[in-house]
């Protein structure tokens, strides 16, 4: 019982300590300043731009006009006297 008690909250307390740390420490101002690698890069180039939509006919023509709206057939009800 006693190392269910005892050494099985170790672990706990170790996280505990850990997180602790981790919390009251400061940022590094010297990694910051270094102005070396590992800062935002910059785009050497503009990104391109996207691609034209397709031109209509030899002379750049309109889209065509939407087809005609079809009618589908209305169902009749049966005769209830059949």
């Amino acid at each position: 019982m006693l190392y269910l008690f005892v050494f099985l909250k170790l672990p706990l307390l170790a996280l505990c300590w850990l997180v602790w740390w981790a919390i009251r420490q400061t940022p590094d101002l010297e990694e910051e300043d270094s102005g070396g690698e590992g800062g935002p890069r910059a785009r050497p180039h503009a990104p391109p731009k996207l691609p034209r939509p397709p031109r209509r006919g030899p002379h750049g023509d309109q889209p065509p006009a939407a087809p005609p709206r079809v009618r589908s057939v209305t169902a009749r009800a049966r005769d209830a006297q059949r």
